[in-house]
């Protein structure tokens, strides 16, 4: 009996349309489903067969594909991709579309903590069932959890001095927290090596204010659509740098501080 998790059948679906979107603006179909389902030897098998057709449909609810060629043939089976799907298929291996792809990149990053972990594949999860709020604040969490690690190993080495840690480091509000940890960082700036500085310097504050003020809007809401899609895809795709960056930061601080 033929065995396929969802995670398989997306990345083969993608992959397929990815090739035949590159083919020329307009697709069919019946040719991708084909292919798709020969690849994924199930040809023939009902349920499966029907499960591609869902997903195939999701593709759709979430913007990626739309119906039609040109306003002559603007029914299946012709169909293109969107400008969404355009730029989701450009990183496809580590788009949060492909959840098992985006997975696989960010444990390249770094090992996250079992808490960041369960956050970033619950936000994988709301992200492909159209929720992005919750995904932003998802994603937040994860974040949040992963910086307060970092934190946790500033405190301990500054201890190990003899030093007291600053109350704001130790705090249980986040932003002061971060805001701890960038002014300890930056005053010891010169001992870390040139590329680890420069990373910091350059992407600290993008990385965590970019996705801590998606999860606010998120989560704290002062209209009825907080934030775009656009936002918190960059949030999904900005947190492995933000991990290397932490991961990088973490080892440092147990060998120089």
């Amino acid at each position: 009996m033929t065995i396929i998790n969802g995670g398989q059948m997306r990345k083969v679906l993608l992959e397929v349309i990815n090739e035949h979107g590159q083919m020329g603006p307009s697709m069919q179909s019946d040719s991708i489903l084909d292919e798709a389902a020969r690849r994924l030897k199930i040809k023939g098998n009902t349920d499966l067969e029907q499960a591609l057709l869902t997903l195939w449909c999701d593709f759709f609810r979430m913007g990626l594909l739309c119906w039609g060629h040109d306003i002559n043939n603007p029914h299946p089976p012709f169909c293109h991709l969107t400008e969404q799907g355009r730029r989701t298929l450009r990183t496809l291996s580590r788009d949060p579309v492909n959840p098992d792809g985006y997975l696989n990149y960010l444990s390249q990053s770094g090992t996250l903590n079992p808490i960041a972990q369960s956050y970033v594949e619950e936000a994988l999860k709301t992200y492909n069932a159209d929720c992005f709020k919750a995904a932003a604040v998802m994603i937040g969490a994860a974040t949040e959890s992963v910086l307060l690690e970092l934190r946790n190993t500033l405190v301990e080495r500054i201890q190990a001095l003899g030093q007291s840690p600053s109350k704001k480091l130790r705090s249980w509000k986040i932003k002061e927290v971060l805001d701890a940890i960038g002014r300890e960082l930056e005053s010891r700036k010169g001992n870390m090596d040139k590329k680890l500085a420069e990373d910091f310097e350059s992407y600290w504050p993008a990385f965590t204010q970019q996705i801590r003020a998606a999860r606010n809007d998120a989560g704290h809401p002062s209209n009825i659509k907080p934030l775009t899609l656009d936002t918190v895809h960059a949030s999904l795709l900005i947190f492995p740098e933000l991990v290397k960056l932490a991961c990088a930061l973490k080892s440092w601080m147990q060998k120089n501080i």
